[in-house]
């Protein structure tokens, strides 16, 4: 049975004092569901995150990656580096790392191939532009991004792949694709994935829903049959939200 995921990505948010802050809050909630629950704070919080919440049940994971595994390379950071802090699963693939660091389907299959290498579990984000759904291209390109970053893998490897479908037109907008436009995509995602590794790799696989998830549609995008958690931005930010989602299944 696959699990159920829900993942606060922090992005470029919360100095130490703020991390500390909510960390203690998040610390104070109840959990009511067996999901797996996640916070990927900045690089800088990583390891003092990871102090914090050593004898919790939630996990302190990365925002990204470098391909490499040292070098010349101001400002990336490694996958041993990641490890070096206690640090076991890393985001790949964000829109807003697609977006603005220009970061490519070439690239990050090197970024995934690099995570398997090293045994980090990897949330694969992919996910279409507004202009891709009003031209009817949002499956097509989906498909496209999912086959060039991952599709070379070996079936074993991906036990540690976690996928995350992000509607881009949905995140930091207010928008929200429907919880009916979100299992349509997450169903064709695992149809994907089946009709290369077969129903059993599909029917294992963890697909998250990243787009304005909140505690007032979170309980309705979970309950659908192929969504299984998601990556939260904003309401990660705020304890009682966060945990509000995490509660939702």
């Amino acid at each position: 049975m696959r699990k159920k995921i829900v993942a606060g990505n922090w992005k470029m948010n919360n100095n130490l004092g703020e991390t500390q802050v909510l960390i203690s809050e998040l610390k104070k909630q109840t959990q009511t569901t067996d999901a797996e629950v996640m916070i990927a704070p900045t690089f800088v919080n990583l390891y003092h995150s990871f102090e914090l919440l050593r004898n919790s049940n939630i996990e302190v994971i990365a925002q990204n990656m470098h391909f490499a595994k040292n070098g010349a390379f101001t400002g990336e950071i490694s996958a041993d580096m990641l490890k070096s802090v206690g640090i076991s699963t890393v985001i790949l693939g964000h829109s807003e790392r697609r977006a603005y660091f220009n970061e490519t389907d070439e690239t990050l299959a090197k970024k995934v191939d690099t995570a398997i290498a090293n045994e980090l579990r990897v949330i694969f984000c992919f996910g279409e532009e507004l202009q891709d759904r009003r031209e009817n291209n949002h499956f097509s390109l989906v498909e496209s991004q999912i086959k060039n970053a991952l599709f070379h893998l070996p079936e074993d490897a991906w036990k540690h792949i976690v996928l995350a479908y992000e509607p881009v037109w949905a995140i930091g907008t207010g928008e929200t694709a429907s919880p009916e436009q979100a299992q349509e995509m997450h169903a064709f995602i695992r149809k994907t994935i089946a009709n290369k590794y077969g129903n059993s790799i599909a029917e294992d696989v963890t697909i998250l829903y990243g787009g304005s998830c909140k505690p007032s549609n979170a309980k309705e995008i979970f309950s659908k049959e192929d969504v299984d958690g998601g990556l939260i931005g904003g309401a990660a930010l705020n304890a009682e939200d966060f945990y509000a989602i995490v509660n939702a299944f």
